[in-house]
């Protein structure tokens, strides 16, 4: 293709040359009103002389015709997949490439619209999104149309043709059945979270869609996959669900409204809300036995942590002290031994007893207490001193029936670097701790060196830590429901003094805390999953050896299994690509958990059923149309037709694609007409002619 133009490029600025040429125009208009010869010659002469100072020339384009580019958009998202939809969308889409490929003047442009949004924001359906993301390097002269194969549900469309940055025909293929039946369970309130035992409430509704449900629906209450209830509601009425907030971490209550025979999928039957419950300042009670120097490092520890109400009694005058001081002249407040261990023990989430002995400040009655409190569900540190080994220990009261190690009465005073033992590295409490030796060396910790330990013999539990002679020096245990667990050292506070550059006292002892608390975080098997983006990451704590294989269960059902790989020691991992949005149920020997992947009420699965209507208005601002494609087996594909871009765009049976004309511009070519040879030719005889003239 080429075109012709006439350029100018003058010698001289314009002006310069209207000068020249006027006062040249000028003279032979004065010689042609006076009658002189040859005037006529001097006003051919003046032009020419004009024209060659403009210096014209003609302009040849070579031009390389565009195919206009046809867009298809494939919806790929998970409303998609229902149905038979995708079996329907992959028919259409290869049927529509082939009648376009009919057409050589179109170049055809396929594009997938997946689930839009991330882990923060709602998952959707986004055709526009992808529509300019495959038209982007296409000038919209360029553009001839396009097809979106959807189900209709989308929720990105514009409100006008101008946003589309083209003018050109959408037409919209739907897939889906037109009389389709769903049941969805929808969530309009929840918190996200929530104080441990207190109550909250969900608002919920039941939305049916072509069924009849003839009044009320079953709908299935579960927290942490634990059937609490079952709710009876009218469809299309909101409900609310009053519950107490079991645990601390993630609570997971799912809804799930009964199945209706011939829906289209049960998927959206089930809704959750994932609730982080929240647990009130955790009350502590520190009983030190008396003043000494690791008495700070507990306290500071303690009070440090936002979340720890602390209560602390130092015992400095026992009973059996008699010094003559009248009572009245005291300054010391009254231990109130039956108010904290039989009136309020339970209320306290953990007890330590910091270098505590027997001094009759406590009845062997209220041990028994105490030894029930842990029993039923209470926690217990002990943080041994000398006191630990003679006849004044703790351990020679019914608390010795639930204390994981037992004193030989026998106190070793040797330099020692505590070290962390093969169950160590695996529990959480002691696992990964700065500075401890790695598994199998000869290495020693690069922390400081303690000097005391308790002797004790037949630990129950775990041994996580080991002191001078391999002792044991820090044990956990979990008698009936509870926890306990013994340091069978006072020197801890070495490390908070920085001796010898100090040690991970801060890491390891509020480790040991939040475990004793029940942290789920520290439990020494469990098995956790989170999502982050559509990939589930999996991990599991074990105390074992290889813990198998963890089976999933994904929100529509579908099982698959996925292999642990082992990441450090007692900590097994794996991710598993999660390409549903949803609730996941994954499960590991007896252990269980839930994740969820996406909102917890996405927006794609909020309206389900095919529609054309979304897409009507659109459509019809861009002389488009909206059909259905009918079954995947023989889809009712219309036929194509290249239009003009004034001309109608779809009929009963055909949907209209514009043809552009567009081109691109390959080459130049460029003729001087006044200039060279062929100029100073013209001029010489315009001037040879007017002196031949003039001197007759």
């Amino acid at each position: 293709m080429s075109g012709l133009e006439i350029t100018f490029a003058p010698f001289f600025a314009w002006w310069v040359i209207a000068l020249i040429a006027s006062l040249a125009v000028a003279f032979a208009l004065f010689g042609i009103f006076r009658g002189l010869k040859g005037s006529w010659i001097r006003l051919a002469a003046a032009a020419l002389l004009g024209l060659a100072l403009a210096n014209p020339s003609l302009l040849q384009e070579e031009r390389e015709p565009l195919k206009t580019v046809i867009a298809a958009v494939i919806d790929q998202s998970d409303s998609q997949k229902l149905d038979g939809r995708d079996v329907q969308t992959e028919e259409a889409r290869k049927r529509l490439a082939d009648l376009i490929a009919r057409f050589p003047q179109f170049e055809f442009r396929e594009v997938v619209a997946k689930n839009g949004g991330t882990e923060n924001q709602d998952a959707s359906t986004a055709l526009f999104g992808a529509l300019k993301s495959a038209l982007q390097d296409v000038p919209p002269e360029q553009v001839g149309g396009a097809v979106l194969i959807t189900d209709g549900q989308v929720h990105d469309i514009p409100e006008t043709a101008a946003a589309l940055g083209f003018n050109a025909p959408i037409h919209a293929l739907i897939t889906g059945r037109e009389d389709e039946r769903d049941r969805r369970l929808i969530l309009h309130k929840a918190p996200r979270f929530g104080i441990v035992g207190e109550p909250q409430e969900i608002e919920y509704s039941v939305e049916d869609t072509n069924i009849d449900s003839g009044g009320s629906v079953d709908v299935t209450v579960s927290i942490d996959g634990e059937v609490i209830g079952v709710e009876n509601v009218a469809p299309g009425e909101k409900a609310t669900f009053l519950f107490d907030v079991p645990h601390g971490g993630k609570n997971v209550i799912e809804f799930e409204a009964q199945v209706v025979d011939g829906e289209i999928t049960p998927v959206n039957n089930r809704s959750f809300a994932v609730i982080e419950g929240i647990r009130e300042n955790l009350r502590v009670l520190l009983i030190s036995g008396e003043p000494h120097a690791g008495e700070r490092t507990w306290r500071n520890l303690l009070k440090s942590d936002a979340s720890v109400d602390l209560v602390h009694f130092t015992i400095l005058r026992p009973p059996e002290k008699q010094d003559g001081t009248p009572i009245n002249q005291l300054s010391l407040i009254a231990f109130p031994t039956r108010e904290l261990f039989i009136e309020k023990i339970d209320e306290f989430d953990l007890i330590i007893f910091d270098r505590y002995q027997r001094r009759g400040v406590l009845p062997v009655l209220y041990f028994d207490n105490i030894a029930r409190y842990l029993t039923d569900g209470g926690a217990i540190l002990i943080a041994a001193g000398p006191e630990h080994a003679d006849f004044s220990s703790i351990h020679r009261t019914p608390l010795a029936t639930v204390l994981p190690v037992e004193p030989t009465g026998q106190v070793i005073e040797e330099p020692f670097k505590p070290q962390v033992s093969d169950a160590g590295r695996r529990h959480p409490v002691t696992r990964d701790l700065p500075g401890m030796a790695t598994a199998g060396s000869e290495e020693q910790p690069t922390w400081s060196r303690w000097f005391r330990t308790i002797e004790g013999t037949n630990p129950q539990g775990d041994v996580v830590m080991t002191g001078a002679q391999d002792n044991p020096l820090l044990v956990l245990n979990r008698p009936g429901e509870g926890r306990v667990a013994i340091l069978m050292s006072d020197h801890v506070w070495l490390w908070a003094r920085g001796f010898e550059g100090g040690g991970p006292h801060t890491q390891m002892l509020r480790r040991l805390g939040h475990w004793l608390m029940k942290e789920p975080e520290l439990d020494e098997e469990a098995l956790r999953a989170s999502a982050s983006g559509n990939t589930l990451r999996i991990e599991r704590q074990t105390m074992g050896d290889q813990p198998g294989s963890v089976d999933i269960v994904d929100p529509t059902g579908a099982r698959s299994t996925v292999e642990l790989t082992q990441e450090s020691e007692g900590l097994w991992t794996a991710d598993f690509d999660a390409n549903t949005l949803g609730l996941y149920r994954l499960a590991n020997g007896d252990l269980t958990t839930l994740a969820s992947v996406g909102p917890s009420n996405p927006r794609e699965y909020s309206q389900i059923i095919s529609t054309g209507e979304n897409l009507a208005s659109l459509a019809a601002q861009t002389r488009g149309s909206v059909r259905r494609v009918g079954p995947a087996d023989s889809p009712d594909m219309p036929r194509i037709v290249p239009v003009r871009a004034s001309g109608t765009a779809a009929g009963n049976d055909w949907i209209g694609l514009r043809s552009t004309g567009a081109s691109k511009l390959v080459g130049v070519n460029q003729i001087p007409l006044f200039a060279g040879v062929l100029g100073l030719i013209l001029l010489l005889m315009a001037l040879a002619g007017m002196w031949a003239r003039e001197g007759r």
